[in-house]
């Protein structure tokens, strides 16, 4: 599904039919990437939970709703991956299937820990593993002879590939994720 390009911009030899030919959800997901990183380092909200994700007992103490917080943030979460599965059954490929998403939750999954929480290196790596899977139709309209089950494993395969680089350093992913990730929290008394 081709979106409406941007009149006059979408003309633009080589840049045009790539920044200004997308879907207006394309454009929603730049602007929200923009918004989370607003929110996460320029709101209290956002300290608050940044803090609970650091320190769920210290936030506690100080009388934050440690379990209102996180539970806010895993309905954002599951809105967004609602948002993007819409997206891919209505845009990406006007269908549906079973299991359509192929393993690609695994993927942001991964996405999540190669941008060390950070939403800026999350754009940054959303744009390589969905270049890495756009290369795949390319290599096979050059007509180049790469076996088919190859082009479909390139983004689980830059996955692992990235995981594996970046597991090398993990005292920067430790300094950089959050302390109580998957930690369970009981409020005391």
């Amino acid at each position: 599904m081709v979106a409406e390009p941007i009149p006059g911009l979408a003309d633009i030899p080589w840049i045009g039919p790539i920044l200004f030919q997308q879907d207006g959800l394309v454009y929603a997901s730049l602007a929200l990437v923009a918004l989370v990183a607003w929110f996460l380092y320029r709101t209290h909200s956002g300290l608050v939970l940044r803090s609970v994700g650091d320190s769920h007992e210290a936030a506690h103490a100080i009388g934050y709703p440690v379990v209102a917080v996180r539970f806010a943030a895993t309905v954002f979460g599951g809105l967004t991956s609602g948002l993007a599965g819409t997206y891919m059954s209505l845009v990406y490929s006007p269908s549906w299937a079973e299991n359509m998403t192929a393993g690609r939750g695994w993927i942001a999954l991964a996405l999540v820990v190669f941008a060390t929480w950070r939403p800026a290196r999350l754009l940054l790596g959303a744009y390589l593993f969905g270049g890495i899977t756009i290369l795949q139709l390319h290599i096979q309209a050059w007509g180049l002879d790469v076996p088919s089950q190859f082009l479909t494993m390139l983004p689980y395969l830059a996955t692992v590939v990235v995981l594996v680089l970046i597991s090398r350093d993990s005292t920067r992913i430790r300094l950089n994720a959050p302390a109580c990730l998957g930690r369970p929290f009981h409020a005391a008394g």
